[in-house]
């Protein structure tokens, strides 16, 4: 009998241990830790910055994130999605990438909370970008800013100009700099293979700011060709600012052989030799030592202005946008933490990145600059991503870029629109 109670005992606490490890509803076991996979292209020295964003999470929830960067991401996300092996989450640097997925039903939608969440806490350019047939399913993160002028701050007051807030502002603006011997813009597009992309940056900002975002949208998408009077005209006014004899520091024959990074450095020359360079955040890394070591005593910022006032002050500019391509509880609160500002905390305080996020703690950031980037990000009414990314590469990457150093070189305007539009694949 004695025998008989002992194994009876033994087997309770057997199927106590089984059944402890038995399956949830989610798939895992009570005891299993929980952990979240993001794939992303988040890489080098922003490695850590980007990871700490998620430390928080980690110590809040017991979910444990595992970032797996990757340069090729848009290779990789495919093959893993054909495969029936995606991540747990995608951090896309570009909308249009997300969308095949989203078509093909791969994309998971997101909790109720967190789609309130975002409701409240981006504005609505931000959450149209996050959206699908009237559905959110994105979450944006970072954000790189390219709608921005800098200027030398110290040297910019000393000389009295004022900041233009509208195109007939910046236009007068040049005007008196020449006519005081000055050189209004310091402007560089070479980069190696990839030379005269800042060129298609600023076509991009001038389309917006004079065609319209649907206008854009066509553009990026190929309905509405280069040759367009659309286009032409933010050529014509690109020309304008480049090609006016001494508007740009070295002429224009110095624009397409002027590194980018080495551009603006002239702005804190003494005493300037230019005093403006439109470029998006990250070129203050290739501002000279003092410039940012002192970045805020130093360096000035303003919006690059409105050209037709119904369409505003639009913001271009790239980012990253977590998508859920799993549907488990660990995820969906991953999700949920990117949408809060909480998550921009560790980057932010480091530098380097800027957040769309209205709850995010604007004092985090460790210079004004980027408080007032920030602050241009929050109240953005219109953001689109950088057109040539979107094109298709034979355009975006190849013909648009080319051809900018063609307009630049003298080739006339309707046959560089006609030749990238012949590009189009």
């Amino acid at each position: 009998m004695k025998k008989t109670f002992s194994m009876i005992v033994m087997l309770f606490v057997v199927l106590s241990f089984v059944l402890m490890g038995c399956n949830k509803k989610d798939g895992t076991t009570s005891n299993e830790p929980k952990s979240v996979t993001v794939l992303g292209t988040v890489t080098g020295d922003e490695l850590s910055l980007f990871e700490g964003c998620f430390d928080a999470f980690e110590e809040e929830t017991g979910i444990t994130v595992n970032y797996e960067p990757t340069k090729e991401f848009e290779n990789l996300i495919n093959v893993r999605i054909e495969a029936g092996n995606p991540p747990d989450v995608g951090m896309f640097p570009q909308p249009g990438l997300a969308l095949k997925f989203l078509k093909a039903g791969k994309v998971v939608k997101l909790q109720p909370k967190t789609v309130e969440n975002i409701k409240k806490n981006y504005a609505q350019g931000w959450i149209d970008l996050m959206s699908y047939e009237g559905t959110i399913y994105g979450v944006v993160h970072s954000v790189n800013l390219k709608s921005i002028v800098f200027y030398p701050k110290k040297a910019w007051e000393k000389r009295g100009w004022k900041i233009p807030k509208t195109w007939d502002e910046l236009e007068a603006l040049c005007q008196e700099m020449v006519k005081q011997g000055e050189n209004p813009w310091a402007v560089g597009i070479e980069s190696g293979g990839a030379t005269g992309w800042p060129g298609t940056d600023w076509i991009e900002d001038i389309m917006l700011r004079t065609a319209g975002p649907e206008k854009y949208d066509q553009w990026v998408a190929g309905d509405l060709p280069f040759s367009s009077p659309e286009v032409k005209k933010a050529f014509e006014i690109l020309g304008k600012m480049w090609l006016t004899p001494k508007y740009v520091y070295g002429g224009a024959a110095n624009i397409p052989t002027t590194t980018f990074g080495d551009a603006p450095k002239v702005l804190f020359d003494n005493p300037p030799k230019a005093w403006m360079h439109r470029q998006g955040n990250f070129i203050t890394s290739f501002f000279p030592e003092e410039a940012r070591n002192n970045i805020d005593e130093e360096v000035g910022v303003f919006a690059f202005p409105p050209i037709d006032p119904q369409y505003g002050t639009p913001v271009l500019g790239a980012g990253l946008i977590f998508f859920a391509l799993k549907d488990r509880p660990e995820v969906q609160e991953f999700m949920y933490y990117a949408s809060t500002g909480k998550s921009t905390e560790h980057w932010a305080k480091s530098g380097g990145a800027l957040f769309p996020h209205n709850d995010q703690n604007i004092n985090n950031y460790p210079s004004k600059i980027t408080r007032d980037l920030a602050t241009i990000l929050m109240n953005a009414k219109v953001f689109r991503f950088d057109g040539s990314d979107l094109m298709p590469a034979e355009v975006g990457t190849g013909s648009f870029w080319n051809e900018i150093v063609e307009f630049v070189n003298g080739k006339d305007i309707d046959k560089v629109l006609d030749d990238i539009d012949k590009s189009w694949p």
